[in-house]
């Protein structure tokens, strides 16, 4: 079946529609949460996922309409290295809200193993699973060729889209007669009976996915919190591309923000900071757990890494919950997103957790049972 674009401000989902969010509250669009499971100093990974089925219970009783893992390789201060695992464990202590990928970076595995996995997930959880595909490797080059074996770091630029199209095919269990895979079957999957399968989505932070996606008919997840810049052209292209399938008959584009609310500015201010001197160490080389308030606050900044520090922080919508709900309302009106992925790292979990809980307070959102 078709599916019309919920466009900003849309009261409701369609009944059992798989791709649309629906807006809860006062919100202006959809609330969603994506989950890097930051570990902090002096935390432990279990701690971090622990937090993670604290936060997906969370978002359930609060309306936010999905969850979301992103998979990141060799980075201590991130414990999402194997999305479909945690997912799995998140379904068994959730009942509706949606799980997905945010994403699954494809590059790195092969189809059939994804299409597999995924079934597997929507074997657990029918009809709540999202399947996020990014073509990034979600780590460093020599990392991701460990990741991949030899001879796959440098592939060609096409290779994602035909990995695409052969997960896609896995999924629907529908090669064509003569083809190498055409005995070959995703199980749990459609060669078992008549199944639904998850909704796959393209994520990226430039215009490749965007126009992929758009091409393909296919909804669209943009990262706003680490490409600010380019994302009104990505929306824009993805917009401009869309050709209607049997998925979307008009664009659904959402956009991960970061977004980080506390009971004073201060509070709010100290948090972000831990995740933009975190950031700072990635992209220095020098990866490590999030950082306490503390440390960060008395970290040395050089004149350099003040810069990116402030340009960093300029892109976390972050302070009180109106200032975060006045911030999130600007960034919708302003991108015309369908939905906000909201991603909150900071040092502890009980700072991300009141964050959202902050946050579905401003907007009005269904109260915690």
């Amino acid at each position: 079946a078709r599916h019309a674009a919920a466009g900003a401000g849309a009261p409701e989902a369609a009944a059992g529609d798989p791709v649309r969010g629906t807006v809860r509250g006062t919100a202006p669009v959809p609330l969603s949460v994506l989950d890097l499971v930051t570990v902090g100093a002096g935390s432990t990974a279990h701690a971090s996922l622990r937090t993670s089925v604290e936060l997906s219970r969370l978002a359930e009783s609060r309306g936010y309409h999905r969850h979301w893992v992103a998979e990141h390789h060799s980075m201590p201060g991130v414990a999402s290295s194997s999305p479909a695992v945690i997912l799995a464990h998140l379904a068994a202590h959730t009942s509706r809200i949606r799980l997905g990928s945010g994403g699954v970076m494809l590059p790195n595995h092969a189809p059939l193993a994804v299409a597999e996995q995924f079934g597997t997930l929507e074997a657990l959880a029918p009809g709540r699973v999202d399947l996020g595909l990014g073509r990034a490797p979600g780590t460093d080059p020599r990392t991701a060729a460990a990741l991949r074996g030899p001879g796959r770091l440098d592939e060609a630029a096409d290779e994602f889209p035909r990995r695409l199209a052969e997960l896609t095919r896995f999924l629907d269990d529908d090669f064509p007669d003569g083809h190498p895979y055409s005995r070959v079957h995703a199980v749990p999957g459609p060669v078992q009976g008549p199944a639904a399968r998850p909704p796959v989505w393209l994520l990226g932070s430039s215009g490749f996915s965007a126009r992929l996606a758009g091409e393909h008919g296919l909804p669209f997840a943009y990262a706003h919190h680490f490409s600010a810049a380019g994302t009104l052209p990505a929306l824009d292209l993805y917009r401009q591309s869309f050709r209607p399938s049997a998925v979307l008959d008009a664009p659904y584009a959402l956009i991960g923000v970061a977004a980080l609310a506390a009971d004073t500015e201060e509070q709010a201010r100290a948090q972000v900071l831990t995740g933009a001197l975190s950031m700072l160490r990635l992209r220095s080389g020098r990866p490590g757990l999030v950082p306490t308030p503390e440390e960060a606050a008395a970290y040395p900044f050089s004149p350099l890494e003040r810069e990116f520090v402030d340009g960093w922080l300029a892109n976390i919508v972050h302070g009180t919950p109106d200032e975060v709900r006045s911030g999130l309302d600007a960034l919708a009106a302003r991108t015309g997103a369908d939905e906000l992925m909201l991603t909150t790292n900071a040092h502890s979990g009980a700072a991300r957790l009141r964050s959202y809980e902050l946050v579905a307070d401003a907007y009005s959102m269904p109260t915690a049972a």
